[in-house]
């Protein structure tokens, strides 16, 4: 099943599919300028995860409207974000002696998990700032092939110069079928950490070094994680927001933290 996102590979996505020998369900193919990502595509795979379920298919692919992103459904309809996705190719790449330099490039965003997942493998990972710009930066550095977002902006830069979400759900099936393994055995290969985010809007973007309380406050939760977890601070590149991302064993207590370290940052920038 593929969901097109009303977006620009509303034509091209499903015939390529097609041709190569596959039963294509296609939905949200039918742009009219104003209803792209329309609650639909790579940022709402609600309706993707049911019509896997209820056609029985093997795979679901939601592109974005620009069709740069990719996200994935299992066979079980279960949703598979870009980590999992860059996971399952660095090792199969690896498995086959073609993943370069034995690395992948990722985000900061990307989850704890991914990092497990890849030392597991002996796998190398460069993290970069958010930004698919960033992470084809590092790997053309590394001379690296692999890389990615966790939002689903995937780089296969032996296949393409860009981010291209029809190139790389064909990496994924090319995967399926050499392996003869589901979609959800293969994205077994990572156990994502629980993860939370908080968004907190700000007039102004004060480092972190200048929030003395915040910043205690966050060091003091990171002793508590220690090394089953992680805490990310950082504003946003395109709006007046502090994004606090938190990840460890139990979701309770991140939520906790997260409200903890948001409602310390707003007295303190009050």
């Amino acid at each position: 099943v593929i969901d097109c996102a009303h977006g620009a590979a509303y034509r091209v996505a499903p015939k390529v599919f097609s041709e190569l020998g596959a039963d294509v369900v296609s939905l949200n193919d039918d742009p009219n300028g104003f209803n792209v990502n329309l609650e639909s595509g790579a940022l709402h795979p609600e309706g993707l995860q049911r019509a896997v379920k209820e056609y029985g298919a093997h795979i679901g692919i939601a592109l974005d409207g620009d069709a740069d992103r990719l996200i994935l459904v299992d066979e079980n309809g279960s949703v598979l974000d870009g980590d999992q996705i860059i996971a399952m190719c660095a090792i199969d790449l690896k498995s086959k002696n073609q993943l370069s330099q034995n690395g992948v490039c990722v985000t900061v965003m990307s989850n704890k998990g991914f990092d497990v997942a890849m030392e597991r493998h002996g796998i190398k990972v460069i993290r970069t700032p958010v930004g698919d710009r960033n992470v084809m930066e590092a790997m053309r550095c590394a001379n690296y092939t692999l890389g990615g977002e966790q939002s689903g902006h995937l780089i296969f830069l032996d296949s393409n110069s860009t981010g291209d979400g029809t190139i790389a759900a064909l990496k994924v099936l090319e995967i399926m079928c050499s392996t003869q393994r589901s979609l959800s055995q293969l994205a077994s290969v990572m156990e994502r950490f629980p993860q939370v985010t908080k968004n907190v809007r700000v007039k102004t973007k004060i480092p972190l070094d200048q929030l003395i309380s915040t910043k205690s406050l966050i060091q003091g939760f990171e002793r508590e994680l220690g090394n089953s977890g992680r805490i990310l601070f950082r504003y946003s590149g395109t709006e007046p927001l502090a994004r606090i991302t938190l990840e460890g064993p139990e979701y309770t207590r991140l939520d906790k933290m997260a409200e903890d370290i948001m409602n310390q940052l707003l007295q303190e920038i009050a």
